[in-house]
């Protein structure tokens, strides 16, 4: 059986508030535009750029993951986010009978990268917010004494490596 792969990887800047609308089977969508830019120098020496503009779909899923709520709430036009997720082509017929065509990228993970807004919150399929851990007092280093040495070796630190590059073969 022959396997395949269909997975994109996007970081821009988001072109637009997002559109969130709610479908007939109450579920939940949002859609915003994703500019992303590329940089060369031609063969005449001429710094030439080009921004290309992605339709960005985010549902929210059948288990009850809110990614599109996610989106709502904190995505905002200008801001920088890194998406991943898989193209996807549709066609439908418009009013006038017309076959219209459209290329998405339907967004699985996102993450917000602190552009505009600041933050580097992340959200996926399986978003759930976790408290922030912080290392256990044994394990963190203990503040210099009045006049110590600005390069101190941190030997008082639990598992401090002691010197064993000697044993190593580069």
């Amino acid at each position: 059986m022959s396997r395949s792969l269909n997975k994109v990887i996007l970081i821009g800047n988001v072109g637009g508030d997002p559109e969130v609308r709610t479908v007939g089977t109450g579920g939940r969508v949002a859609q915003f535009s994703l500019a992303t830019g590329r940089n060369w120098t031609d063969q005449s020496g001429t710094k030439q750029e080009k921004t290309e503009w992605h339709r960005c779909v985010v549902w929210n899923n059948s288990r009850g993951s809110g990614l599109a709520d996610v989106v709502e709430k904190y995505v905002r036009k200008g801001e920088k986010i890194y998406v991943e997720g898989e193209i996807e082509y549709r066609q439908w017929q418009d009013k006038d009978g017309q076959t219209r065509y459209t290329t998405e990228i339907r967004v699985r993970e996102l993450m917000l990268l602190g552009g505009r807004a600041g933050g580097g919150a992340a959200a996926g399929e399986d978003y759930e917010a976790a408290p922030r851990r912080s290392a256990p007092a044994a394990a963190r280093p203990k503040a210099a004494a009045a006049g110590a040495a600005a390069n101190d070796d941190f030997s008082d630190f639990p598992g401090a490596l002691q010197d064993e590059d000697d044993d190593l073969p580069f």
